[in-house]
């Protein structure tokens, strides 16, 4: 039997950063809070609640003084780091650059939008923090949409439009929006004198997960995929490898794994979602190689 740990699966660069710099905190001083769930993997969590990570939610960190605090790499919106000025709180920012970056563009459009009457369109999942973090720019401003095209009527298409995206959606899912849009303004008969940009701001090394995925995948008679059950990346990925290969298996960690799944002569591959640590999936490789000592 051969087992393959798929290169490109695990933490992004992002969330590999604010794992490490919460280990190099933990290390020094033995005590952090985190501002959430660094990961949505279970697994991973536990072992830096082990370490002293104590994961705290936002009404507990308005009412938190004179700690430390983690920022994920979510990133977020300006009222948290107001609070942490009012509680003498020390932030260890830990937020993705490209979340940084993204957060940037979408303040700049709010500062600029009222010039034109124009509206600053964020096309992402309502409630994720990364989401949030974006409409903290201007709460009282911010259109949120997702695929279902009932939230389009949230849009005022005789208006100028910005579109933005959260760094963890699908591209093609986000090209359709941009058709979309553009579809019904031009439909509403007012294209040539409206304004419509569509910035896609969408992470590539996630984005390019999926065709590596699926080309990984068709490769293996078995594909055993690792990843915490409230990843929605972990869930999406997981049906890319699934349609690629019918033998795809989800499991959490290695006490799922099934000897039942496999033949002797396999050629396995195990992968996993943005948030799954590498340790994680070397534990699952160790569980199928046991079944055939």
């Amino acid at each position: 039997m051969k087992i393959e740990i798929d290169p490109y699966s695990g933490f992004c660069f992002g969330v590999a950063g604010a794992v490490r710099t919460a280990e190099e905190e933990l290390k020094s001083s033995g005590n952090l809070y985190s501002l959430g769930n660094i990961v949505h993997n279970e697994k991973e969590m536990d072992r830096l609640r082990n370490k002293g990570l104590k994961v705290i939610d936002h009404q507990t960190f308005r009412q938190l003084k004179n700690a430390r605090v983690l920022i994920r790499t979510h990133g977020e919106p300006p009222e948290t780091y107001r609070t942490a000025f009012e509680n003498n709180l020390q932030l260890i920012d830990a937020t993705c650059p490209v979340v940084l970056k993204l957060q940037k563009r979408v303040k700049e459009s709010f500062s600029e939008a009222p010039e034109e009457e124009g509206q600053v369109v964020i096309y992402g999942k309502e409630g994720h923090a990364e989401v949030e973090g974006l409409k903290g720019q201007n709460p009282a401003k911010a259109i949120v949409i997702n695929n279902d095209l009932k939230n389009l009527e949230k849009i005022d298409f005789d208006k100028p439009i910005r579109l933005f995206c959260q760094t963890t959606q699908d591209v093609q899912g986000f090209k359709a929006l941009v058709n979309e849009i553009q579809l019904r303004i031009n439909r509403q008969g007012c294209g040539g004198n409206h304004h419509f940009s569509a910035f896609d701001t969408i992470c590539r090394q996630v984005s390019m997960r999926e065709p590596r995925l699926e080309k990984f995948s068709e490769k293996k008679d078995v594909v055993v995929f690792v990843s915490g059950k409230k990843s929605s990346n972990g869930r999406y990925l997981f049906q890319v490898c699934k349609k690629a290969n019918p033998r795809s298996y989800f499991v959490s960690d290695e006490s799922q794994v099934e000897a039942s799944w496999f033949n002797a002569g396999d050629n396995v591959g195990i992968c996993g979602a943005t948030s799954t640590p590498l340790w994680l999936m070397e534990s699952v490789a160790e569980k199928i190689h046991s079944f055939y000592k």
